[in-house]
């Protein structure tokens, strides 16, 4: 089973759920941190875990990392706290008594240092000992911090230190010479630091294995220099000398590591293979210098290569690559390069923005292939680079070619959701780029992510809302409204109202109608646009009133005569002023003779289709249910009840579905028995529809929501005019029917719209 396609650990669900209610899990001690009320003995595992969740989701702080100060129920031996807020003292109290194995405090912002972390672990013998892996990559070493001590602690005082990472830092010199000293470092990343000398190297010439050095800008050692010291380092496999800013300016005088480094790499391939023979791993990705040649003669010199890094090199085409099964390159040569690029450079961010316009050339042809496994290696460096907007632009570019049209079809569910989330923040994070823009709104037009993704509805539709607001590209609003219109149908009522609370967006979308109308033209942009705010008013009050306040009722009417001969115009116009109508304070506002006369002419016909119709009776069964709030001719009322009672008893059933509901409360005052029939009859004809069309979902509404005792009422009061109880009736026996036919663990009904789009 695809990774995307398998359900979520209930080890996961259950840490979350733990990272969650912590307030409630724990009490607080005077200095303000948590402490658990109460824990078992967790497995050393599942507390690593815990820990690193809260680091994830950004839950963890002074305040909550004091539940790892309970060492007998919560044992870290892997502690991450990547990126999360920690003080000095908070750190050494809750993480340093552990007898830790490894350490990432990558990017931690505030007041902690690399210094207070040395110092801490270093007060703990245990973890002098046992600490074998230890990153700081993206921080502030600090060791000013530490002055005042009477022992300024260093690295060697770890004397288990296998690996480790400070990429990003301000380590210097003199610090590189107390790490080299290490007897069992094995791995070193000591990328984009100010250092300027490799000699130090020489100390653990004979356990190193990696080396990253990558960005060493202020190196000050001549490219032979450099090559004589690596070398001598004889337990080298791995060596990473990329340089991922070879997209930026020509080296300046004052900055020559991309001129000197790119002969250092070239020294190194063309030195033959007395070089480091036993290297399996090079990485020299961005390199200016490296030619075809020079790298078939590196790969022939070394049978035990496993990995080459050539990404913007122009050398990953050479000929000897692709006889060789078992070495991965990265490159741009090829599908296989590309995606080796994007697995291998996910913290390296002009690296993944130089694979992905190369991925975007390539799946412009992926025509009718579903690539999941490549759509998560997007994923990937959208998630690690969500404020680049560089990537971000490419990176939706990519998704859209790979999710168009019928390739979404077979794409795992849960992944294209997390897709979705990027894209969204990718809008919400460069709202005025309109190419971003653009890119994430074509991914949103699919069907299969606008029906059956989950993702967030309401936010996707108030970010194509703001995005509608300032573009009028014909194309692109059609996309826009479409988009809008499949979203709004699926939001809650809840959700409904609040996006309905904003008149920005009925102003929008009632300003696309009348440039419609206006055209007198029929497209998909005008029908989009009425289903929307058909569903946006339906059972919203909010939006009811918006749309009156923005003389919506006016410019409908003219719709009304301007399309007169278009059934689905007229339907979708109608069905709104449904939903106007069922607000009580707004009748007063459709008291218009000239409006309620043309209404009447749609109850039948033989060019009325039923659809029509059913609407245009719902408008007259609402405005002729109140008679007290009835302001025009009471004989206009009275023959508007006769025709409608009239032209029901001629409708004939649909097909297909022309109508949907969230609710039957809107239809519990009509079906009161001192309504006239008129306004009964339509109420249990439109019940009877959709229970023929939908039993299963509408019958059990009915029982739920209290309508069949309504139904019943009707069918025993003797007033009750003979054409309403046979329809009651009716209604009643396909609930009955369905009562003896459904499972009794049936509890909930999927709700519908009321209003088909």
């Amino acid at each position: 089973m695809a990774e995307e396609s398998c359900p979520v650990a209930l080890s996961e669900l259950c840490l979350a759920q733990v990272c969650l209610s912590l307030d409630s899990l724990c009490s607080t001690h005077p200095d303000g941190s948590l402490r658990l009320s109460w824990a078992p003995l967790l497995p050393q595992e599942m507390a690593d875990q815990l820990l690193h969740k809260m680091a994830a989701q950004g839950t963890l702080n002074d305040r909550t990392v004091g539940i790892f100060r309970s060492c007998e129920q919560l044992r870290l031996r892997r502690a991450c706290v990547r990126s999360s807020p920690l003080s000095a003292e908070a750190f050494r109290l809750a993480l340093c008594p552990h007898r830790l194995q490894e350490l990432d405090a990558s990017g931690v912002p505030g007041g902690l240092t690399g210094a207070h972390i040395l110092s801490g672990l270093a007060s703990n013998p245990e973890c002098r000992a046992s600490l074998q892996r230890l990153t700081l990559s993206r921080f502030q070493l600090g060791w000013t911090s530490l002055e005042m001590e009477e022992e300024q602690v260093g690295f060697s005082s770890l004397q288990g230190l296998r690996t480790l990472n400070l990429a990003n830092t301000d380590l210097t010199d003199p610090f590189l010479e107390d790490i080299c000293t290490l007897p069992q470092l094995e791995v070193l990343d000591i990328s984009s630091t100010p250092v300027t000398e490799l000699s130090a190297l020489l100390g653990c010439r004979l356990t190193l294995r990696s080396l990253t050095a990558h960005g060493l800008r202020q190196l000050d050692m001549s490219p032979a220099r450099v090559i004589s010291i690596l070398s001598q380092l004889h337990a080298l496999r791995h060596l990473d000398l990329s340089d991922d800013r070879f997209a930026s300016a020509p080296p300046s005088a004052e900055n020559d590591e991309g001129g000197e480094g790119d002969e250092a790499v070239r020294l190194l391939l063309e030195g033959g293979s007395g070089i480091l023979p036993a290297l399996v791993s090079l990485d020299v990705s961005g390199r200016k210098k490296v030619t075809e040649g020079a790298v078939t003669a590196f790969v022939e010199g070394r049978r035990g290569l496993l990995f080459l890094g050539l990404l913007a090199t122009g050398a990953g085409s050479c000929d000897v690559l692709s006889g060789k099964d078992n070495l991965k390159v990265t490159g741009e040569a090829n599908e296989k390069q590309i995606c080796e690029s994007l697995r291998r450079y996910r913290e390296r961010e002009c690296f993944t923005r130089e694979a992905l316009v190369h991925l975007y050339q390539l799946t412009n042809d992926m025509y009718d292939q579903t690539r999941p496994d490549i759509l998560k290696l997007v994923l990937g460096g959208m998630q690690s680079y969500s404020e680049s907007l560089h990537v971000q632009l490419v990176a939706s570019a990519c998704v859209f070619n790979l999710t168009n049209q019928d390739m979404a079809v077979g794409m795992p569910h849960p992944l294209l959701s997390a897709v979705v989330h990027q894209v969204l923040e990718a809008m919400r994070s460069f709202p005025s780029h309109q190419q971003l823009q653009k890119n994430c709104l074509l991914v949103l037009c699919s069907d299969t992510i606008l029906q059956d993704v989950p993702f967030d509805r309401f936010e996707a539709a108030k970010l194509v809302m703001n995005w509608l607001s300032g573009h009028v590209d014909r194309t692109l609003q059609r996309m826009a409204v479409a988009v809008i219109s499949i979203l709004v149908a699926k939001l809650s009522t809840e959700q409904t109202t609040q996006l309905g609370a904003d008149i920005f967006i009925m102003k929008q979308l009632l300003g696309i109608v009348q440039q419609k109308a206006m055209a007198g033209v029929v497209d998909s942009t005008l029908k989009f646009a009425l289903s929307a705010l058909w569903n946006l008013t339906d059972e919203t009050p909010t939006a009811s009133r918006h749309f009156i306040q923005c003389q919506g009722l006016e410019l409908y009417e003219e719709v009304l005569e301007t399309y007169s001969s278009e059934s689905s115009i007229q339907q979708k116009v109608l069905g709104l002023l449904n939903n106007i109508a069922e607000v009580e304070e707004l009748q007063a506002d459709m008291m218009q003779e000239d409006l309620l006369e043309h209404v009447v002419t749609l109850l039948q016909g033989p060019q009325v289709e039923v659809g029509v119709s059913y609407f245009a009776g719902g408008i007259l069964a609402h405005l002729t249910s109140r008679q007290d709030a009835w302001t025009l001719d009471q004989g206009l009322r009275q023959t508007i009840l006769e025709q409608l009672h009239a032209a029901i008893l001629t409708w004939a059933l649909p097909e297909r579905e022309m109508v949907s509901y969230r609710s039957f409360r809107p239809f519990f005052s009509l079906l009161q028995t001192s309504q006239p029939a008129g306004v009964q009859l339509w109420a249990v004809w439109a019940m009877r529809l959709v229970c023929t069309q939908n039993g299963v979902q509408y019958c059990h509404m009915l029982q739920v929501e209290g309508a069949v005792e309504f139904l019943k009422i009707l069918s025993s009061d003797l007033d009750t005019h003979s054409n309403v109880r046979g329809m009651a009736e009716s209604i009643l026996g396909m609930v009955e029917r369905h009562q003896t036919t459904s499972s009794p663990l049936r509890t909930q009904t999927e709700k519908g719209h009321h209003g088909s789009s």
